[in-house]
């Protein structure tokens, strides 16, 4: 389990066939060397499984599914990506809880900064943004205003729902914007989206059917 507070980002070395499968490899100092071989690290959102760790390196492998679901396999060389180890059972949780199970893959339509371009001294490390996403059809319902998001595994809150709930606006901190690979983002790029996974368990509740444990059934079967 994740929180979605990205601990620091990663390059992305290479994404090649390796056997039956793409093999991811990312160049990550400082998280890298804390991995041991088949630990578990979100990279954007993505809970993957780390293979070949060295203190520089470290590499995954992207099922099927995975690069179906994901943004992943349209990662090329450069592309930097968001990093968090999991969180320690009776750790804070700082964000909210993220599985690093993506639902689909949305499109960054904006990132413009609040304050002017034209300012004078204008510092996009020193002013808040606002970015505008298109969410995928399957998580619209579980959108709320004020409620939590995980996009590219950053945890972030709603702010508004135009159109419908087909896009959202998400206010961006400084730090997030300078810490998290968003500033490396461009209009039109996919990002990995994940729905609060509590909301999709309140929805699937209310899905359900009422069960058929009544007073009158247990009555007639003897209990």
């Amino acid at each position: 389990m994740f929180t979605g507070i990205i601990e620091q980002t990663g390059q992305v070395v290479s994404l090649k066939q390796h056997g039956g499968v793409q093999r991811l490899t990312i160049a990550a100092p400082g998280i890298a060397g804390q991995l041991r071989e088949g630990d578990s690290l979100a990279v954007s959102g993505v809970c993957l499984t780390a293979l070949d760790v060295n203190p520089e390196f470290f590499h995954a492998d992207l099922a099927a599914e995975t690069l179906a679901r994901t943004s992943l396999g349209r990662l090329a060389p450069g592309s930097i990506v968001n990093l968090e180890l999991p969180t320690p059972a009776g750790a804070p949780l700082g964000g909210h809880i993220v599985q690093g199970h993506v639902d689909g893959t949305g499109t960054l339509l904006a990132l413009e900064p609040v304050q002017s371009r034209q300012t004078p001294n204008f510092d996009p490390a020193a002013t808040d943004w606002w970015l505008t996403l298109r969410i995928p059809e399957n998580v619209r319902p579980f959108m709320v205003e004020k409620g939590s998001i995980a996009i590219d595994g950053i945890s972030l809150t709603i702010a508004d729902t135009p159109s419908g709930g087909h896009t959202l606006r998400i206010a961006i901190l400084p730090l997030t914007y300078a810490r998290t690979n968003l500033h490396a983002l461009a209009p039109g790029a996919p990002v990995n989206v994940e729905a609060d996974i509590l909301l999709k368990s309140a929805a699937l509740q209310r899905a359900q059917p009422a069960s058929d444990l009544t007073e009158a059934w247990l009555v007639a079967n003897g209990f």
